[in-house]
């Protein structure tokens, strides 16, 4: 019976993945990164969530496509370029194309995206996550000229 339960259990673990290893922000044990972090959807479009090792963290797809952190500074005047996805202001970082860093805008605690636009929308992801991210409030919307 035992072996049985063993063998059994062997596909099981291994369809397991591995746990997505992320640092956290620096303002992760904030009250509204609980807010945001309980929201955060189960899939962004075919790409399930993972488990990760980090407060505020989660994760989506194997390999891993798309990163969220809450507990950044906010952020409320940049230069990088703005954009809204699923009513959510989004600062976008494309210095390091392939993978582009969105950056709440003027939210406070602000919240990371990161995704692989190989393998994932940066859209998509957006627009999932901002059911979550729109728990904490913005303080002002951002314009094409002077975010």
């Amino acid at each position: 019976m035992r072996k049985l339960l063993l063998l059994l259990a062997i596909p099981l673990l291994a369809g397991c993945a591995a746990t997505v290893n992320l640092e956290p922000a620096e303002l992760a044990n904030d009250p509204g990164c609980a807010e945001v972090s309980v929201r955060y959807p189960g899939a962004i479009g075919e790409l399930t969530q993972r488990f990760t090792n980090a407060q505020a963290t989660s994760a989506w797809g194997e390999p891993t496509a798309v990163i969220a952190r809450c507990g950044l500074a906010p952020v409320e005047a940049s230069e990088l370029s703005c954009v809204t996805a699923g009513g959510v202001d989004w600062l976008v970082d494309d210095s390091e194309a392939p993978n582009y860093r969105f950056i709440s805008f003027a939210r406070n605690p602000a919240v990371e995206v990161i995704v692989d636009s190989e393998k994932a929308s940066g859209v998509g992801a957006l627009e999932a996550l901002a059911g979550a991210v729109s728990k904490i409030p913005a303080s002002k919307a951002c314009t094409e000229l002077g975010n």
